[in-house]
């Protein structure tokens, strides 16, 4: 089966009240994200179950899911865990985590290492500032 007949039948397993415009907005919109109180969210299609599924992204400690039958469902569970969980910290004094802390570590061939660092000696910049810029840059 090729993979165009595997996606066709992937959308033949959607919820019937699934409509195109949802599937338009699923594959184009935020690229299947969706963002609340400064979380992110990622949306999928769960084949096993035949519902939209979900979970926050760039969480360390903590998983934070959702489902939903169409998008306003997926949507709304979404949001309601996410005020869940700030509700659940908020309850046992603990700071909610925020996603994305803003480190990362990269790991890269020695040779791209020093060109990168030299590159950015060469601008007069740091290769934390050089990395910054690349990335902004691509995204």
């Amino acid at each position: 089966m090729s993979t165009k007949e595997k996606l066709i039948e992937r959308f033949k397993k959607l919820p019937k009240d699934f409509t195109f415009d949802e599937l338009v907005s699923l594959m184009t919109k935020n690229m299947g994200r969706l963002t609340y109180k400064g979380y992110t969210g990622s949306v999928e299609y769960d084949d096993s179950v035949n519902k939209l599924v979900g979970k926050v992204l760039g969480m360390k400690h903590s998983l934070i899911l959702y489902e939903g039958d169409a998008l306003d469902s997926l949507k709304k569970d979404f949001e309601e865990a996410v005020d869940d969980y700030i509700e659940e910290c908020n309850a046992n004094n603990i700071a909610p985590e925020k996603p994305f802390s803003g480190k990362t570590v990269i790991r890269m061939g020695t040779e791209l290492h020093q060109a990168a660092t030299l590159k950015a000696k060469d601008l007069g910049i740091s290769l934390n500032d050089f990395i910054k810029r690349a990335i902004a840059a691509a995204v």
